[in-house]
């Protein structure tokens, strides 16, 4: 049972994040190369896609009381769209990338959320917190997919790539239907009394800073996570280069969070997730030295081997705080991190395309992102309690 909680979970996020979330970041310089997408529509479309992320951070909490129902809709909203954007081309309005990609964000936003207030709270309940880690293993493993799918597919026109991973979602939300039928049944049909909504002055007590560095989060990571794989096309046109650093974004994300979870379940979430954001720093800042094809790699590396790990310790923690429904907090979280992401492309536009003391916009939100992620790891590694020696007993 633990388990099927457990695969329900990577699938459903690797089909939401790795898809419905991410799938544009590597088709994008395909898009531009087959000339059925200008750079302008390209920053729409990604626009939309946050704005859409940070209104789906909005409403999950409508399924506070019936995540998985929320899962469900979200799962089979990211296949619809993704296979609607198939049939987008040349005769299409110009407006309806744009819009699918902002509905794409909402039904990821709701799956996050919906999945981690069920399966965290399931696997609480069966005394098995310590394997909600794993859930956040799908994240890295949906981008590797449409990575490598984009990387070793990069000869196909990109409106096919479009339409193998709109397949790809449909199958996915297909298998997590069939597995939230099985826990259904195993679980039995006698429904359990909604848990207790927290009154509104416990569900913020002491939460505004956890919101303030998760959002700190989003904007640190959103400039390598949007524009890695075209900062790479700059330095080599060959797809199967410059298309290889998402899958290594991807791989990354899901080897840490696997690490995570063997080497650091006994850690306070907060010493993780400082870990986690300090590390992210080193790889904001990394492309600021030097902005060779190597230093993108080791930034795709260190940023996509962090990402997934503040994710997952960030909504963990939001859980301890508020067991009974975390939905609120996993909301507000989410939210936070939204908002982060959408003012790092409005950083980048606001700076334009000149060269401010001597770096161009890109650099300069590097550099701020650098900052701000720093400040925010001190104080949550400030804020924690020193974690155990858990490495120790796992040596032979």
């Amino acid at each position: 049972m633990h388990w099927l909680i457990v695969s329900s979970g990577i699938v459903a996020l690797a089909v939401a994040m790795g898809i419905g979330r991410f799938a544009f970041t590597p088709l994008m310089p395909l898009m531009l190369r087959d000339g059925t997408l200008t750079v302008a529509a390209g920053a729409e479309w990604a626009a939309a896609n946050y704005i859409g992320y940070l209104l789906g951070a909005l409403t999950a909490a409508w399924f506070s009381r019936n995540p998985r129902r929320g899962l469900q809709l979200a799962l089979v909203g990211v296949a619809l769209t993704t296979l609607a954007i198939a049939g987008t081309g040349h005769g299409s309005p110009p407006w309806m990338g744009a819009l699918l990609r902002g509905a794409a964000g909402v039904f990821s936003a709701w799956a996050l959320v919906c999945t981690s207030g069920w399966g965290l709270a399931e696997l609480a309940r069966r005394q098995a917190p310590q394997l909600g880690a794993w859930i956040y293993v799908g994240v890295g493993l949906g981008i590797a997919l449409a990575g490598t799918l984009a990387w070793l597919g990069g000869p196909q026109p990109a409106q096919w790539l479009w339409l193998e991973m709109g397949l790809l979602a449909a199958g996915g939300a297909l298998f997590v239907g069939w597995k939230l039928q099985q826990h259904a049944a195993t679980a039995g049909t006698a429904a359990a009394a909604p848990p207790p909504a927290p009154s509104p002055r416990t569900a913020t007590q002491g939460t505004l800073p956890l919101v303030l560095c998760y959002g700190t989060f989003g904007f640190g990571y959103i400039v390598p996570a949007t524009f890695l794989p075209a900062m790479a096309r700059q330095q080599v046109a060959d797809p199967l280069v410059f298309g290889l650093t998402w899958p290594l974004f991807g791989l990354a994300a899901a080897l840490s969070v696997m690490a995570a979870a063997r080497y650091l379940s006994a850690w306070p979430r907060r010493r993780v997730w400082a870990l986690a954001q300090g590390t992210m720093a080193l790889g904001t800042a990394l492309p600021l030295a030097t902005p060779s094809l190597w230093a993108l790699a080791a930034s795709a590396v260190l940023v996509g081997g962090t990402f997934m790990v503040a994710t997952m310790a960030g909504l963990q923690l939001a859980r301890e705080r508020l067991p009974n429904n975390p939905t609120p907090l996993l909301s507000r979280m989410t939210v936070a991190f939204a908002a982060g992401q959408i003012l790092g492309p409005l950083l980048v536009r606001a700076i334009g395309p000149g060269l401010v003391a001597g770096w161009d916009a890109l650099a300069w939100a590097n550099a701020a992102a650098t900052v701000l992620l720093i400040v925010s790891a001190a104080w949550l590694w400030r804020d924690s309690n020193p974690p155990p020696s858990t490495l120790t007993k796992h040596l032979p």
